[in-house]
């Protein structure tokens, strides 16, 4: 089953950037996104079948932090729910790329419902990105 076929909604989301040059960097080259459309203010990504559009938009609003698990969690933020194989892989390549993270990866909720793998940096023009792993997929919505 490919991601067009899959019962789940993709979703579309689009966020501000100040430079399309750094966004291309960022997005196609460190995080390894297939470039889809484009114009001179906005570029479509493919985020895993999920449609992602960065426009250009150089004024942004205060930042907002919200506690979690004694972090200062970025809001808004964005981001996948990875497989934890696919959530280490891109932590290296994150790594590699000499990121800088808002939130080093590390396990959230170790031994409660809901454990996860998590991280958190941002993108050239200070966008939040979380990307998450569960330990069992099944408590992505434990309460």
């Amino acid at each position: 089953m490919t991601v067009l076929d899959s019962p789940i909604p993709r979703f579309h989301l689009a966020v501000p950037v100040d430079d399309l040059a750094a966004a291309r960097r960022f997005y196609g080259e460190v995080l390894g996104l297939e470039e889809g459309r484009s114009a001179d203010t906005w570029v479509d990504w493919n985020l895993h079948g999920h449609q992602f559009v960065t426009h250009l938009a150089p004024e942004r609003a205060q930042r907002i932090h919200n506690p979690v698990d004694g972090h200062d969690v970025p809001v808004p933020h964005f981001g996948l729910i990875l497989t934890i194989e696919r959530f280490h892989e891109l932590a290296e390549r994150l790594g590699a790329a000499g990121t800088e993270f808002v939130i080093e990866p590390y396990v959230r909720f170790e031994g409660q419902k809901g454990e996860q793998w998590t991280m958190f940096l941002l993108d050239p023009a200070g966008n939040a990105l979380e990307f998450k792993a569960f330990a069992d997929d099944s408590q992505v919505f434990a309460v």
